[in-house]
């Protein structure tokens, strides 16, 4: 019996110490996979990349307990195009993210998908509206159990929020999902979006770092990372992942005249930094690289499509059919392994309507493909000052041969058509949008090295426009224009701001230029239809709305303002099929549904009109122009008391509106 009772105290004493232990790997056959991906940050603005004047703790410390890649390179300067190379293995050009808002092909599987189907549980946490998956990142939250997505209607006016995250905000969202998801092994991917412009370090390294705002965001979201590996470490995580920390891309900070990235292929915003840390644990598909020794540093040239073969090497899950990366290990195993050569492009330059640019990259040279080719010896010239290029250059004719037989490889890709994401996208600072480009051969474009002036100033002009500082922009886009008066993207945003201004007659002229020069563009057509219906020229406003629906037909806002346009002109006919259509795309359009009353006034079918209305003045009770139209109803049809009760319900609703 004592036997007997000793032996249940040690079994309740050994489940009670085992219940009080935090969740460890290493009942799991497979390591915890955490991804960090920090926003525009720069290999050589970290601390242990040898940058002095920034404080980088978090950083150091997996660089210090991991290894560190000094030579990382993204192949795009561009957030959800490198982002989505990091998730697929992928370069661009394969996998066709190339712009804003282009829907990843289910054809190409993400690493969380891969991970999911061998037992993980994933989640992503994003910093920035960018890589939202229901606007301007479509397919990127494939595989992920939960996916931190913006909310649709944010309540505030502010940028955070609304567009964007802070680092801790993002890592205090990780932690509440780890903390009530505990069962692993997890792949969990987080984004720190910080240090992209415009540049805004809260307190204290907005004091700290006045002077280099870049630096202060950069140190925040280090802050940031390291809250997050605090909290892996109190979980009893930390020691048995695979934690990888990468850049996404660089920042251009004035190098080769770019203030931000997007546009070039320099190492300034194409040489990133990339730290793993490998987990502890010793297992059968580890190898050597479960003993080596710490801080080791990996001079060979290497890039962020490695990364997904690499995490799926780690987890012991083979690849998802052909990559354009390879998995890093064999370097964690023997430093000594070869360079690889590293590819690049930038769509970007197109949405400006200048020539996109292509690269490749090998240890001593970088080829840049552009109207003017570029060739730098990076042995004798590593910031890439000297171009040294010539059409007899063996090295020159070599890379151009490789990125042919690159290119010859890949399949064509569609041009994007993001007109309803661009109010966020300038928001973020991305100016230029993504019409006028389909039609032109690149070869034709202005080489973006001689346009770079401009793009400048159209970022300038869309921060001010964001931060409500309307005279700024108007003088930067005024500046593009006497530098380029046929820049369709200044006439557009001037177009737009003097139709803000209720200038009317002004935006429809802008925006008439910029229709000339770009007559494909969706966007400039819609404005301008606005610009002129507020004129009085409704024929105007109805061949520019038309056009823009020509190229863009799913608009019910569009749609709807077209309707009323033809109403107008006395056509309800034509306006009738806009509104239907206008309810096709979206449902519950209260517009399109009050422009079918119109419809049947109009027509002098008002007891349709009636059928209409009345529901709508149940659902919609403090909506003035449901009762200003159900009067109308009411007259049309004989019933004077009605029409005045309806009369009086308008009126009380536009006065308390007015009393607010």
């Amino acid at each position: 019996m004592f036997r007997a009772l000793f032996f249940l105290l040690l079994l309740a004493t050994a489940i009670a110490n085992a219940a009080a232990q935090p969740r460890t790997a290493s009942s799991n056959s497979r390591p915890d996979i955490f991804l960090i991906t920090i926003d525009t940050l720069r290999a050589d603005h970290v601390h242990c990349y040898g940058y002095e004047k920034v404080e980088t703790p978090a950083l150091d410390s997996l660089a210090r307990e991991g290894f560190r890649f000094s030579q990382a390179f993204t192949p795009s300067p561009i957030t959800n195009t490198s982002h989505t190379t990091i998730l697929t293995g992928l370069l661009p050009s394969d996998h066709g993210v190339t712009d804003f808002a282009i829907p990843l092909s289910s054809a190409h599987l993400t690493l969380a998908e891969v991970l999911k189907q061998h037992g993980y549980h994933t989640a992503a946490f994003i910093g920035a509206v960018i890589l939202d998956s229901k606007t301007l990142a479509p397919g990127l939250d494939r595989g992920f159990d939960y996916y931190d997505n913006f909310p649709e209607h944010a309540d505030t006016k502010s940028r955070w929020g609304r567009v964007e995250r802070r680092g801790m905000d993002v890592v205090q969202h990780v932690e509440s999902w780890l903390t009530s998801h505990q069962a692993g092994p997890h792949f969990v991917w987080v984004h720190l979006y910080d240090p992209h412009d415009p540049y805004e370090p809260p307190p204290p390294f907005l004091e700290k770092y006045q002077d280099r705002l870049y630096d202060g965001e950069i140190a925040y979201a280090d802050s940031a990372l390291a809250n997050f590996l605090a909290y892996l470490k109190r979980q009893g995580w930390y020691q048995h992942s695979l934690i990888i920390a990468v850049g996404d891309h660089g920042e251009g900070l004035g190098e080769h005249n770019e203030d931000t990235h997007g546009i070039f292929l320099y190492d300034s915003t194409m040489h990133v930094p990339l730290i793993i840390k490998i987990p502890t644990l010793k297992r059968v598909n580890q190898g050597a690289a479960a003993s080596k020794t710490p801080a080791q540093v990996i001079d060979a040239q290497v890039r962020t499509t490695d990364i997904l073969p690499t995490a799926l090497e780690f987890a012991g899950v083979a690849p998802p059919g052909k990559l354009d990366g390879a998995s890093l290990k064999e370097y964690l195993d023997h430093a000594e392994s070869a360079s690889r050569t590293a590819f690049g492009e930038t769509d970007y330059p197109l949405r400006f309507g200048w020539a996109p640019l292509r690269s490749v990259r090998d240890r001593a040279f970088k080829y840049i493909a552009a109207p003017r080719p570029e060739l730098y010896d990076l042995r004798s010239d590593p910031r890439e000052t000297r171009n040294i290029y010539d059409a007899g250059n063996p090295q020159a004719q070599n890379l151009s041969d490789m990125l042919a037989q690159l290119r010859s490889k890949q399949p064509a890709t569609a041009p994007a058509n993001a007109e309803s994401a661009n109010k966020d996208l300038h928001a973020l600072g991305y100016a230029g949008d993504s019409a006028g480009t389909a039609s032109t051969s690149t070869s034709s474009l202005p080489d973006p090295k001689d346009k770079i002036e401009e793009q400048n100033l159209l970022h300038v002009a869309m921060l001010a426009s964001e931060d409500n500082r309307q005279a700024d922009a108007r003088a930067a886009l005024e500046k593009v224009l006497s530098l380029n008066p046929k820049s369709p993207t200044a006439l557009l945003q001037l177009g737009q701001l003097e139709l803000q201004d209720g200038e009317y007659a002004k935006a429809a002229d802008y925006l008439g230029r910029a229709r000339t020069i770009r007559p494909d563009d969706a966007t400039a057509a819609w404005y301008q239809g606005q610009a002129l219906e507020k004129t009085g020229d409704l024929a105007g406003a109805r061949d520019a709305l038309e056009t823009s629906l020509k190229f863009t037909p799913s608009q019910p806002a569009a749609r709807v303002r077209l309707g009323n346009v033809y109403l107008g002109l006395k056509n309800p006919q034509a306006a009738d099929d806009q509104f239907e259509a206008a309810l096709l795309v979206d449902p519950n359009s209260l517009d399109a549904q009050l422009g079918l009353a119109k419809v049947a006034l109009a027509s002098n079918h008002a007891d349709d009109a009636l059928k209409q209305l009345q529901p709508l003045s149940e659902s919609q009770p403090r909506n003035s122009q449901v009762f200003d139209l159900l009067a109308q109803a009411y007259a049309a049809v004989g019933n004077k008391a009605a029409a005045e009760k309806a009369a009086q319900k308008a009126d009380s609703l536009r006065g308390s509106r007015h009393a607010k």
